[in-house]
């Protein structure tokens, strides 16, 4: 239960998510982000997207005031800027990368190896919007295309080079360590007064899994067309709840909900 002058703060996923899948648009959750505007209440980016990507669409949605998480927890960005200041990071990802053995290196194709026509192929992106997600400072997307298995070794290759591996929506991304529930800790913190933030996070793919339990509560919002989150122990406790709806129309409806439940001053009942 949140007390009211509790400052609350709400970290969201995009693709699948705020984002249609299929779209990428946004306009089944107005009615939620016109809420959250006249309630003068953070709304924190958390994406696998890239600061290019982030930055226009932040500010379209009216939140430039506030940070967001880009690369799946491998940056920040700032509010009111337009990038960060990662390149040197991103080539000694590469380079550590392909010290890999050749054998598996070759089952990994990230988006540095990806022309931006391919990017857009892969993803339905535009052509303008696919050059934005291929300029990466912090982390390396790609598909796998070898087995679990070898998949398994792959990781543990990355894991001894210092990189992390999170699997997301379409995409494994790889990058030096951080992820979307260390920055949402991260910048909860700088919402506090008094008392910590309520803090709540809606996302749609395993890669949001940390975040969601980190959260005071959380929003597994449904994807049909993503790779299933299987049951979680704080479903029983209604600490992270599932939507109905998919994509932005569930989005919609969790926080609508949840302001309802502030309100009412019951926002971490079930």
């Amino acid at each position: 239960m949140t007390a009211p002058e509790q400052p609350i703060v709400f970290f969201t996923d995009l693709d699948g998510t705020l984002l249609d899948h299929e779209t990428y648009s946004y306009a089944a959750a107005s009615q939620a982000l016109e809420l959250l505007h006249e309630h003068s209440i953070p709304l924190v980016i958390a994406s696998s997207k890239t600061a290019a990507e982030i930055a226009p669409l932040r500010e379209a949605l009216g939140f430039g005031h506030c940070p967001a998480i880009v690369e799946n927890g491998a940056g920040i960005l700032e509010p009111g800027i337009a990038q960060t200041d990662g390149e040197k990071t991103y080539q000694r990802l590469l380079a550590a990368i392909d010290q890999i053995d050749t054998s598996l290196r070759n089952e990994f194709r990230g988006f540095s190896q990806f022309s931006v026509e391919e990017i857009a192929n892969t993803t339905s992106l535009t052509l303008e919007a696919a050059e934005k997600a291929k300029a990466r400072q912090f982390s390396e997307p790609g598909l796998w295309r070898g087995s679990r298995n070898a998949l398994t070794r792959f990781k543990q290759c990355l894991s001894d080079q210092g990189i992390t591996a999170q699997q997301g929506g379409r995409f494994i991304s790889l990058s030096f360590g951080g992820n979307k529930a260390d920055r949402m800790r991260e910048i909860a913190r700088r919402y506090e007064n008094e008392t910590s933030a309520f803090t709540v996070a809606l996302g749609d793919s395993l890669n949001d899994i940390n975040m969601l339990r980190s959260a005071d509560l959380g929003f597994i919002v449904a994807n049909p067309r993503g790779a299933p989150i299987q049951p979680l122990d704080e479903e029983k406790q209604r600490k992270i709840i599932r939507t109905t709806l998919p994509g932005p129309s569930g989005w919609n409806n969790a926080v609508i909900d949840v302001l309802k439940r502030l309100k009412q001053g019951d926002a971490g009942e079930g």
